[in-house]
């Protein structure tokens, strides 16, 4: 079977966004280029919508990180415009947002308490008036008890969640991840995707989820947007219309190799585009 005739088959899978949720950001004609001549992205057009696990799909160097960095504030675009829905000034939206990154990045002279609980600090409470919404944070991601630990002492998945409750203890509205479970091993990785759904599930977030893994990227979205290579543009948009919670069952389902198969045919393209 060739990659157009999967494509035809798996058709009947795809289906435009539906918005029934309320956007929450859009972006543009997003185009990035650097000093040195590099063009990371070019008109890029995305519209995010409230409550939806979105992820970013696309060969290295395609701009996927940089559309995070850029809807985080963490950079300047150089043409188009990444607009806000709810009318607020676009610098009172970084509060919302929170950041994980592809390595945990945390304190190494700090305790898993410490870590947590750094965005409030800045954020000026004191200890003792963040000490409930840490200590929820960390048993949220299944580290009670772990509190007076140190990094030096976690294991790479337990670093991660360390990474993660302390981007869940700022309660933002969107959550960007850039790959951050790259690094672990599969069973690790697994534990992960499960975990986060129910996170998801339960916070409501919006998920902006960046991932080379087509297999990773269909078992965690409802909506998958494949990158070109670089310069990055949105070389498909595709709805993953499976429901949740999502299990090994769903893993090793048909409908999930179908998605999978329609993904990896859209990547394909995106990398010779």
């Amino acid at each position: 079977m060739t990659l157009g005739d999967n494509a035809r088959r798996s058709a009947s899978v795809l289906r435009p966004v539906s918005g029934s949720q309320p956007a929450l950001l859009t972006l543009k004609g997003v185009s990035k280029a650097y000093s040195t001549g590099v063009v990371a992205l070019k008109n890029v057009d995305l519209t995010i919508h409230q409550g939806e696990f979105i992820s970013l799909l696309g060969p290295s160097g395609c701009g996927k990180s940089t559309v995070l960095r850029l809807i985080a504030g963490l950079g300047e675009l150089t043409q188009g415009s990444i607009a806000w829905q709810d009318g607020r000034n676009p610098l009172a939206q970084k509060t919302d947002i929170g950041f994980v990154f592809q390595e945990p990045t945390l304190m190494p002279w700090a305790t898993v308490f410490k870590n947590v609980y750094l965005p409030l600090k800045l954020r000026g409470l004191s200890k003792s008036e963040a000490r409930d919404r840490v200590n929820q944070a960390i048993e949220q991601v299944g580290l009670a008890g772990f509190g007076d630990s140190y990094p030096r002492e976690l294991s790479g998945g337990m670093k991660m969640r360390v990474s993660i409750a302390r981007a869940l203890v700022a309660q933002p509205k969107i959550l960007l991840m850039d790959e951050p479970f790259a690094a672990l091993d599969e069973i690790t990785r697994f534990r992960l995707n499960d975990d986060l759904l129910r996170l998801w599930a339960e916070q409501q977030w919006t998920v902006v989820f960046v991932t080379h893994s087509v297999y990773e990227s269909v078992y965690l979205s409802n909506r998958i947007v494949v990158m070109s290579a670089r310069p990055g543009r949105v070389h498909a948009d595709m709805v993953v219309d499976a429901p949740y919670p999502r299990n090994e069952e769903y893993r090793t389902s048909v409908v999930y190799n179908d998605y999978c198969r329609t993904a990896s045919t859209y990547l394909e393209q995106a990398m010779t585009s």
